[in-house]
């Protein structure tokens, strides 16, 4: 059973990713890298969770796309990188192990895109917009499944 906070991030970060806009056809001139990382919690036995798979996967959407939005709206947003730290203060508080698979995840979207793409395109806004659809469904599902 997830306890009732974690539920909560999961449905508001899938309405987030629901609800955003389509990104702008402007370039954004800084590009920042993803800082997820904080001081190292007390280590505890780590203890999986049945959707470990699935929160990482909904890391790698984030860090995917907080950088397509930065890349194509005209003020950078740090929602998507707060958004994340959140879930991952929440969700592993004091398991580093799963800290690190779900900061190394986020890490690994933002950098594949940022890899691909160094100005806002047309298949980037088509990309930011499928992941997020996605990361949004992803989202509903771990709370219908598991949240109860």
């Amino acid at each position: 059973m997830i306890p009732v906070p974690i539920l909560t991030r999961l449905t508001l970060a899938g309405i987030a990713l629901t609800v955003a806009t389509g990104a702008a056809a402007q370039k954004s001139p800084t590009k920042e890298p993803a800082k997820t990382e904080t001081a190292a919690p007390a280590a505890v036995e780590e203890k999986p969770t049945p959707y470990d798979q699935r929160l990482v996967r909904l890391s790698e959407i984030l860090g995917s796309v907080h950088y397509l939005r930065n890349l194509c709206v005209k003020e950078p947003e740090d929602v998507w990188r707060r958004s994340m730290q959140e879930l991952i203060d929440k969700e592993t508080a004091t398991e580093i192990k799963r800290r690190e698979r779900m900061t190394a995840a986020f890490n690994r979207g933002y950098r594949t895109f940022a890899s691909v793409y160094t100005s806002c395109t047309g298949p980037a806004i088509v990309a930011e917009q499928r992941y997020r659809a996605e990361g949004a469904t992803l989202a509903s599902e771990i709370v219908a499944r598991f949240g109860n």
